[in-house]
Order: structure tokens, then sequence, then C-alpha cells
């Protein structure tokens, strides 16, 4: 945050992309999946545009806003197969972490962040100091979960 706000207060033009989950890393609480391709289209498009300087872009493309329950029953049509799922309470899920380096532990907290406490959906995208890239430019076509979990059959 103290790079962020150096930028700020010098006055240099900015765009803030918040990208959630990559599609390719990720799987109660909703999750917002993309394509790394797809993150780079928004990133360009917003380069030269005057809607996005000196605002946060989120990418949250409204059709791949899944819970974890949700991509799993689309991976189970697409490939015909039913999983065996065990839930799992969050202070079993955060002891996990106990006595692992600190990647995994680091992993483990994005998770927890993400599928837990829900961080990627718990607000609302404020007028006039951030955008949704799918709103801005409807025009990019970004992979719908079930045709980007396609090419794993």
């Amino acid at each position: 945050m103290e790079i962020r706000r150096a930028i700020e207060e010098a006055n240099i033009p900015h765009t803030y992309i918040s990208a959630n989950c990559f599609a390719a890393y990720f799987g109660p609480n909703l999750g917002i999946f993309m394509d790394e391709d797809d993150v780079a289209t928004y990133t360009i498009k917003s380069i030269d545009d005057p809607r996005a300087l000196n605002k946060t872009m989120y990418l949250r493309p409204p059709e791949n806003i899944l819970s974890q329950n949700e991509l799993i029953a689309k991976w189970e049509k697409l490939s015909g197969k039913v999983l065996e799922k065990n839930p799992i309470q969050s202070d079993e899920f955060l002891a996990s972490m106990k006595g692992t380096d600190l990647t995994n532990q680091v992993g483990v907290g994005h998770f927890y962040h993400i599928f837990y406490e829900g961080c990627l959906t718990n607000f609302d995208i404020k007028d006039n100091e951030e955008e949704e890239a799918s709103l801005l430019y409807p025009d990019v076509r970004y992979p719908r979960m079930d045709e980007y979990m396609k090419r794993y059959l």
C-alpha cells in the first residue's frame, strides 16, 4: 500500500488491476476465475482508456463468479464423474498449515481468505473510483469456466 499511496500522491497516472484467481491455479464463498490471457487483454485495453485512468479495475466477469461447489458441479457435468467431497471447517483448514513451509502457509492463507472469508466478492465496486472490466469492455469475450475446463478432459 505504501507504493500505491506514493504513486497517487505524486499524481502519476495509473490503473491498478485486480485479477482475482487465475483459472489455471484455483478450484460456501465465491471466487472469481480468469484466464491469464484475459487479464492481459483487459490490462492492455486499459492503457490508453481515460475511463480507467487513476482507478482500480476489477476483473469480475459475472459468469465466472462461482463457489467451489458450483465449480465442482461444472466439472462433474463435463467429466461425467461424481467426485467425493469432504467439507472442511475453517479452523481445521487453518490448522493444516502448522509445521509446513512458508510457501504452503501462504497458499493456505490465500485459499482461506478467498473461500472461507469471501475476500474477492465481499465488497461493492465504488462508483467514480473503480471499474469492472467486463462492463467497461463488453467486446472482450472471456471463456466461461465450463469452456475453460474442457481442455482438461
